[in-house]
Order: C-alpha cells, then sequence, then structure tokens
C-alpha cells in the first residue's frame, strides 16, 4: 500500500484537474510495480516525451494541455526530432506528417511550462542539481550523468512517466532514489593501462561500451581513472555505457562524488565480480565501433559529431584544428550541439570559425535520428562511442570509428585518415 500525503490525496481527487489526477495516478502505479511505500518531491526534470516518435506522444501531450497540466517543478526538454531553427537542414524526402507532428509536439512542452533547452545534454547548463538531489531524467545518457557524475538521484524514466512526474511533483521512493540501491556491484580493475592511453578522449568511449557490454543492469565500479578526468570524457564514458548496456550509474573511486574511495563505493561491501580490463578487451570494443575495417585512403560520405551534444570545451579543442581550413567539397560535416552552447560560441566568435570550415551546425536533435542525415551515404566517421554504436541499426550507415582529430583530418582530406600512433597495437597495450 503507497502511503499517500495530503498532496497526493489532492491531486487523485481531481481538484487540480484532470492532467495531474492522471499523473499522480501514473506515479501511485509506479510505486506499486516498483514496491516502493510512497512518493517523494523531485526538484527537477529533463524530459523525453517531447520527441516525436508518433500520434499517441502528440495525443498524449494535447489532453495535458487541455485538462490544465502544467509542470510542477523546473523541467527541461530533451532533443525533439527536428532542427527548429534551421529547415533547411531537411531534406525533401523528409516525412511531412512526422515533422508537422515534431513541430506541434515541441510547441505543446513549452506550453506545460517546460523550459525549452532542446538538449541531451542537460547538465552542460549553467544550473545544475547537487549530490544527493532527486530528479527525474529521461535521456539515457544524462541519466548516466547525473548519477554518476554529479551524484544526483534518478531512476531512467520512460515516455509518460517522465512528463507525468513532472507535471506531478512526484516519482516513488524505489531504485536509485535510494542511497543503499546505488552500491557498486561489479569493480573494474585499469591497472594495465597505459598513462598515455589514459590521456586519449577515444579511450573513454572504448571503456564505457566494455562497462555496458559487460554490467547489464548492474552498478560498475572502476578503479583507475585519473583523479582530474574531465567531464567530457565522463561524458563519453556516460553514454557509451548506457547505450551498450544500461548502466544508469557508474562509480569512478577517487574522481565521482559518491566513491572517494573503493570502500565508498561499495557501500562497505564486496564486489560480486572482478573484471581486469585487458588490452584484448579494449581492442574488441573498439572494433565494434567500427563497421568492417576502414584504413587510411578508404571513402569517406561525411562526419557527425557532437552525440551528446557538444561542450563548450570541445568547441575550444576543435577551433584550432579547423582555423583557416576547409571541409572537402563532397564532404557532409554535422556537429550537432544546444542553443545554450551556441550562444557561447558566438560570444566567442568561434561560430563564424565552424561555419567558414564548411561544418553545419545542427540544433535542437541528434544527427543519428533526425531527417539532416538521410543526407548521409556511405561510410560516416564520428568520435562518438555512442553515435557509432547506434547509427549502423539505426541508419543503416556503414560507420568510423575516430578521433576528434582524425574525423576532422579526414573531412578535409575527403577520405579516412587514420593517426598511426593511435591505432598501433602497441598504443593498446598489446605485444
Amino acid at each position: 500500500m503507497v502511503q499517500l500525503s495530503r498532496h497526493d490525496d489532492r491531486l487523485l481527487s481531481g481538484a487540480e484537474g484532470k492532467a495531474k489526477e492522471l499523473a499522480i495516478k501514473m506515479m501511485i502505479r509506479t510505486a506499486e510495480i516498483s514496491g516502493a511505500d510512497s512518493l517523494i518531491d523531485v526538484a527537477m526534470a529533463h524530459v523525453n516525451s517531447c520527441f516525436y516518435s508518433g500520434q499517441v506522444g502528440l495525443d498524449f501531450a494535447k489532453f495535458l494541455l487541455a485538462e490544465g497540466g502544467q509542470v510542477a517543478c523546473p523541467t527541461l526538454t530533451n532533443v525533439g526530432l527536428i532542427d527548429l531553427l534551421h529547415p533547411e537542414l531537411r531534406p525533401e524526402q523528409a516525412n511531412p506528417v512526422e515533422v508537422q507532428g515534431a513541430r506541434e509536439l515541441m510547441a505543446i512542452y513549452e506550453k506545460l511550462g517546460c523550459k525549452v533547452v532542446w538538449t541531451c545534454a542537460p547538465y552542460q547548463l549553467d544550473e545544475r542539481p547537487g549530490l544527493g538531489d532527486q530528479i527525474v531524467v529521461a535521456e539515457s545518457n544524462a541519466v548516466s550523468f547525473y548519477n554518476s557524475v554529479l551524484g544526483a538521484r534518478t531512476n531512467k524514466y520512460g515516455d509518460f512517466l517522465d512528463i507525468c512526474a513532472a507535471v506531478s511533483g512526484r516519482v516513488p521512493l524505489a531504485g536509485l532514489h535510494k542511497f543503499e540501491k546505488r552500491r557498486g556491484e561489479i569493480l573494474f580493475r585499469l591497472e594495465g593501462v597505459s598513462q598515455e592511453l589514459l590521456q586519449e578522449d577515444m579511450f573513454y568511449h572504448v571503456l564505457g561500451i566494455i562497462l555496458g557490454r559487460e554490467s547489464g543492469v548492474s552498478i560498475p565500479v572502476v578503479d583507475g581513472l585519473p583523479s582530474d578526468t574531465t567531464e567530457d570524457r565522463l561524458k563519453a564514458l556516460s553514454a557509451a555505457a548506457a547505450a551498450s548496456g544500461s548502466v544508469m550509474l557508474y562509480h569512478a573511486v577517487g574522481v565521482t562524488p559518491e566513491a572517494r574511495t573503493l570502500e565508498d563505493a561499495f557501500q562497505g561491501h564486496k564486489p560480486t565480480r572482478i573484471v581486469e580490463i585487458t588490452p584484448e578487451m579494449l581492442v574488441s570494443a573498439r572494433e565494434i565501433l567500427t563497421t568492417g575495417s576502414a584504413n587510411s585512403g578508404d571513402a569517406l560520405g561525411g562526419v557527425c559529431l557532437g552525440t551528446p551534444h557538444f561542450s563548450l570545451t570541445e568547441f575550444e579543442k576543435l577551433i584550432p584544428m579547423i582555423r583557416g581550413r576547409k571541409v572537402h567539397p563532397q564532404i557532409k560535416f554535422y556537429i550537432a550541439t544546444s542553443r545554450f552552447i551556441l550562444q557561447k560560441i558566438e560570444d566567442k566568435g568561434w561560430k563564424q570559425i565552424v561555419e567558414d570550415a564548411g561544418i553545419t551546425l545542427v540544433l535542437d536533435t541528434c544527427t543519428y535520428f533526425t531527417p539532416v542525415v538521410n543526407k548521409l551515404n556511405g561510410r560516416i566517421m564520428t568520435n562518438s562511442g555512442k553515435w557509432a554504436y547506434y547509427a549502423p541499426g539505426m541508419l543503416k550507415l556503414q560507420v568510423a570509428f575516430g578521433s576528434m582529430a582524425e574525423c576532422v583530418e579526414s573531412a578535409i582530406r575527403g577520405k579516412i585518415w587514420r593517426d598511426p600512433r593511435l591505432w598501433s597495437s602497441a598504443f593498446w597495450g598489446r605485444s
């Protein structure tokens, strides 16, 4: 039996409208299924129901709006299906019903009171939840990042549940909302990984693939990451682990806030399993991210960066690579980012440098499912483990995974370029 507060009872009675009545009913039923005995308030939400995936999502949003629905806590929007600011990016063959449905749905979520940021990386915004804050998140990489890197507490909320949680302002006290459920379970040791490899961004995408595939829904603990591991690298780890498995929370000893020590990460318990990360595991996971072979000189169809959305510090790395240079005329080069980061790069004068180089900025959405990518063909290069993992199945495209520098140089040359150092067996620890 779920214990309800007076506020819950009021919503359940319909006193604040049918939208809130339905929202609290959804939360109560979710609590019953998850075995929770009470509901708790949430400090913020990040919802994915704003992404158009069919008429049912639009009908549900229309119902909420018509019946007085408004979000009860600060609520951010995940990406939508389309880039609202750049309609010219949509190819002629884009489904007009889907485009119109996406535009209408995105407008409704603004009317529901959401802050329309249209980003899969809301943790890059200035205002962020803190350690122990109870929140609601739907987007998989954001669930992992908020839980792991910031120490906020959320389960992964699917479509409709996320907006119902935001409208009611309540969620079941279950799963990762509870301290004891956040205990690490599997220990991953990096003793055999060289310091040189730990300083490469692509390592964190590859490690994320291993964590996801080895952990499934269990909570991994990583021992051996540098104490100054950047948020960009933790973002890569979060996204790849969530994509290749169902990792909603990981701990990195000495790096993430709930893992100052191994004992903290495991809450005084012993790991259920210990995994030694070997060169063979790393190379195998790396190879998963490329379709077939992709060597220097091979044909290239395009480049897609920014999954999750490109950060300010990623642009900072990019600018010296492209300043005064031009993408090959036969190559489409897309970078997905948020409006928030766009404003920052405009203020720094970087947007013009990016566009002068022949790179197209995509906002509000992601390139592995937006109609933009219908313009691409051939092998696409990316530095994102998540994009490389999803795109072959979702887009039916061949993918080449590489570093940011490799992606940029390949786009400029018009064919795949590989950095021999990064692809040598010795670099990955193989003799």
